[in-house]
């Protein structure tokens, strides 16, 4: 048949674009109807363990494959016989008569009548199964050509098989993660995944309002907030309002890793660059490709660390630990801290350049103590998500809870109210909230400290303590003195420091500290 080529082509086409097998099916009846006389294709997978066969796809011929796809028995004597057809291989024609009489009724009640050829699919062990051939019209209408074409289509339809099967496994697992998903979000108290932002309307506005216009952008953003006050929250946000909100969301605690794996980290490593490196590891960077990374903690981040850091934020690219090409990601960086970065650099603990280049956009998180307008709706909050978490009926907190909680200084701030109302809903055990109890106080005991008030400006400081600034140019004018007013060189007032002399110029013009002034006094070093 000179068709034949173009046929299986044509077939092969159909198995490469389709996965599920009832499309496959229709489109090679289609395929197979313009060369022989077919007038039905039904595919039969068949569990040769349990004597089951299943319909998997049943295409034309009307009421052939009555009922359509679904679970059949199959006679124990056709599954022998179709099993001895797989060890065989080839394709078998089959007269109305032979086909009733070998049962392949009972897997297609509609056969009757009409010739058909079996192409056995799969191997002898575990799952197999049959292509079955309808032949349009009565009597004996498939010829030596026929059958060559439908072998020809044997191994793209197994090969759709597979497929088939495989796609419904990984339906199975969607559908299992779909449902433990779904339990996940009962358990928690939520109706969908992503992290609530309780007081973006209060007082959190101004911080979600410059959360909302950076988000659109590509500029590396710096948080600052207090330990607990909620920064990987914000910088999530920025995540989910941005275009890269569909690729990765990464979190790396710069705290938390070791000085000497920071590098294998945060950039990867390659096979036998150091011992232990068994296999090649893909760093943070890699895998935080065309999304946002974020960085908590940056503070802690090794000098060694900042220099590699700081390419990567120039130009994109690094290199893994070991490697001699570099590579080129598409990032978004989004650090926090809570330590006061500018003292950092001034003190030469943290890169200047760095800090220029992570600052371009700063959000400032106010403490929980600063934003007692949202401590009501904190409250409610954490309290249906105790109730959901640990099975208890849900008490909202009384006006009684909310005072106690609003006098309360927080110094964990958001982390620590969690905490403080999932006790106070065990506490209560589903009856009420016992706030008092969870923070500390017995009943009828004195309510909790207020936070201080703040200090006004032109308070007295307490003996022996000065001004930080006061203290700083203290420091500055003693090392001047030492260095007779030279700032740079090896016995400069910058070496003495241990700081960057540029760092140390900025800071001497903001405190109005004259070099000049030290020139001519005596001092522990000679000028050169």
């Amino acid at each position: 048949m000179k068709a034949l080529p173009n046929v299986v082509l044509a077939v092969w086409r159909v198995v490469s674009g389709e996965a599920r097998i009832e499309q496959v099916a229709e489109s090679v009846r289609t395929l197979l109807a313009e060369h022989m006389p077919v007038e039905g294709l039904g595919v039969e997978q068949v569990d040769g363990a349990g004597g089951f066969a299943e319909t998997l796809a049943a295409s034309g011929a009307g009421e052939a494959w009555a009922g359509g796809a679904g679970r059949r028995a199959c006679p124990r004597k056709v599954l022998k016989r179709i099993l001895s057809w797989c060890r065989k291989g080839g394709v078998f024609p089959l007269s109305a008569g032979a086909a009733a009489r070998e049962g392949l009724s009972g897997l297609a009640p509609g056969v009757a009548g009409r010739d058909l050829l079996v192409c056995p699919l799969g191997a002898v062990s575990g799952e197999c199964g049959v292509v079955l051939v309808l032949a349009a019209g009565s009597g004996r209408v498939f010829t030596a050509s026929h059958r060559a074409l439908a072998q020809a289509c044997v191994e793209p339809l197994g090969v759709a098989l597979g497929n088939d099967r495989r796609w419904r496994e990984m339906r199975a697992l969607q559908e299992a993660a779909e449902a433990e998903r779904q339990s996940l979000l009962n358990r928690l108290g939520r109706r969908k995944l992503g992290d609530t932002i309780v007081g973006a309307e209060a007082g959190l506005q101004a911080v979600m309002e410059r959360v909302r216009l950076v988000a659109r952008s590509d500029v590396p953003v710096l948080i600052f907030g207090e330990t607990g006050s909620g920064k990987e929250l914000i910088a999530r946000a920025i995540h989910h309002g941005s275009p890269r909100a569909a690729h990765a969301f990464i979190r790396v605690n710069c705290g938390a890793i070791a000085p000497e794996l920071m590098d294998s980290e945060l950039f990867g490593h390659e096979r036998g660059a150091f011992t232990g490196a068994v296999q090649m590891r893909r760093g943070w960077f890699e895998r935080a490709d065309r999304g946002t990374l974020f960085l908590d903690e940056i503070g802690d981040l090794p000098a060694a660390a900042q220099v590699r850091l700081l390419r990567i934020l120039q130009d994109g690219w690094f290199a893994r630990v070991g490697a001699e090409q570099a590579l080129h990601v598409d990032v978004r960086v989004v650090a926090a801290t809570h330590r006061d970065l500018a003292q950092m650099v001034a003190l030469g603990r943290f890169r200047e350049d760095l800090w220029y280049r992570l600052a371009v956009f700063p959000i400032i998180l106010p403490p929980l103590r600063e934003r007692q307008e949202d401590i009501p709706a904190l409250a409610r909050h954490f309290a249906e998500r105790a109730a959901t978490r640990f099975g208890l009926r849900c008490v909202l907190p009384t006006a009684e809870d909310i005072g106690l909680l609003s006098a309360y200084a927080w110094p964990g701030n958001v982390r620590e109210f969690a905490t403080v109302i999932d006790r106070a809903a065990i506490l209560g055990d589903g009856e009420q909230l016992e706030v008092a109890k969870a923070l500390g106080f017995a009943a009828g005991a004195p309510g909790p400290p207020k936070a201080p008030p703040a200090a006004p400006q032109a308070a007295v400081p307490a003996a022996g303590i000065v001004p930080l600034a006061e203290a700083i140019r203290a420091c500055i004018e003693m090392a001047l003195r030492a260095s007779r007013g030279r700032v740079d060189g090896a016995h400069g007032c910058a070496r003495l420091l241990g700081v960057n002399p540029n760092t140390l110029r900025a800071k001497m013009r903001k405190l109005g500290i004259d070099r000049r002034r030290f020139a001519g006094e005596g001092g522990a070093c000679s000028p050169t």
